[in-house]
């Protein structure tokens, strides 16, 4: 018996298109673990569950919010937001629905915390500008390498990419501000909360790394140090903004990871 045989048996009145959206919604799960392929095998002591509609059968993505004009989720560290080169699949987007959702902005691969979709790309292009002219809330926290002279500062620079997308400040690009002030600190680690200005790439993680201090287990700006965390210490903690078609304020935060709280600094 196949995946599909077993959901025609759960939903006799449902179409065989209505059972494929499901699992191309990524509704379905076996054994625990997110399928969707309809053709796959289903022993006897396999456990089959599905998600009810709107809710993703994946524990990498939660939905904070969702209306007819957009999606906010928490997305876990190691989960790309959208398709790579080799990585099609694995990504908030896919979980989401590919035809459900369009991309607004984006965080690194082992950076947790709140994302926001649009449904539309009107709806898309009212939330990219708000992005671009900064109306919106950003915050997040990072544990560092070491720690920062003064508790409290603002890095400002003009970052550019280099051709394997590498970032870095240079005396002319993108405006790039990151403002910052220490949770707590240890010998070896501070905890910030950061809270960006402006929304460049790889920005916080840039401007750490110059600064002397990079991010524990940014293994692009910070080489060669421990990473006691087994994943980049970014969260993206909070996210506001005016909803662009109710004019209501909306705020979503999420808590810091576990690990981070646990780290000994």
């Amino acid at each position: 018996m196949h995946l599909l045989d077993v959901l025609q048996q759960r939903f006799p009145d449902s179409s065989k298109t209505t059972l494929r959206q499901m699992l191309q919604t990524n509704r379905v799960r076996v054994n625990g673990t997110t399928e969707r392929n309809a053709k796959r095998p289903i022993e006897p002591a396999d456990r089959v569950e599905i998600g009810s509609k709107g809710e993703i059968a994946d524990p990498r993505v939660t939905i904070l919010y969702e209306d007819a004009d957009l999606i906010v989720i928490d997305k876990a560290a190691g989960l790309l937001t959208v398709a790579s080169p080799t990585e099609t699949e694995e990504t908030a987007v896919a979980l989401l629905g590919v035809n459900r959702v369009h991309v607004v902005h984006r965080l690194d691969r082992d950076c947790s915390g709140v994302l926001v979709f649009a449904k539309d790309a009107d709806m898309r292009e009212r939330l990219q500008a708000l992005f671009a002219s900064h109306d919106i809330d950003r915050v997040y926290v990072a544990i560092i390498h070491g720690q920062l002279a003064e508790p409290t500062g603002t890095f400002r620079s003009y970052l550019t990419e280099d051709s394997s997308l590498r970032v870095k400040s240079a005396s002319k690009g993108k405006e790039a501000i990151t403002h910052y002030r220490t949770l707590a600190s240890g010998p070896r680690y501070t905890m910030l909360e950061v809270t960006l200005e402006t929304g460049r790439r790889n920005q916080i993680r840039v401007h750490l790394a110059e600064a002397g201090h990079p991010i524990v287990g940014d293994t692009m700006y910070g080489k060669d140090r421990e990473n006691p965390l087994g994943r980049l210490a970014l969260h993206a903690r909070q996210l506001g903004f005016k909803h662009p078609g109710t004019g209501k304020k909306l705020m979503f935060e999420v808590p810091v990871p576990q690990a981070f709280r646990d780290l000994k600094l």
